[in-house]
């Protein structure tokens, strides 16, 4: 992979969230995770060798679909990740270390959705929580009034 290559691949993935949007892409702006691609069309969208696409799957740092007849499919997401895998290569990462990367990327992205989710309810429970305060204080303004 050239050092442009990665260079744009490390700008387009930087190991955050890749959360979807309304229209169903990804912060990459990729649709979807159907695997659509050959192996020979994947290598020559990420700039690498076919052999090394079929190690990184061995390695366990991807799994493609797999047609009825067992033939890879690679969708828009494993093309980030072949990327990604690129990158990280570059950047004198071996085999080993990419998936540690990988692993530690991607269960940074799931601790950053639940975040979010946590931080939405306890948004709504701070405004239940107003809501109750008002109504205690509602009560006990009545009750000091009825006494």
């Amino acid at each position: 992979m050239a050092a442009s290559d990665g260079e744009t691949a490390a700008e387009e993935y930087d190991g955050g969230p890749a959360s979807s949007g309304a229209d169903g892409t990804s912060a990459l702006g990729l649709v979807g995770s159907r695997g659509v691609y050959a192996i020979s069309v994947a290598a020559e969208l990420v700039g690498t060798g076919q052999q090394n696409i079929r190690q990184y799957e061995r390695k366990g740092l991807l799994t493609p679909d797999r047609t009825d007849g067992g033939t890879r499919r690679y969708s828009e997401s494993d093309l980030a990740t072949l990327r990604r895998i690129g990158v990280l290569l570059d950047e004198g990462l071996n085999l080993a270390g990419v998936k540690l990367v990988l692993e530690l990327e991607a269960e940074n992205r799931g601790l950053t959705e639940d975040n979010r989710g946590l931080a939405d309810d306890n948004r709504e429970l701070r405004a239940d929580n107003r809501g109750l305060r008002k109504d205690l204080k509602r009560a006990r303004e009545t009750t000091v009034v009825d006494e």
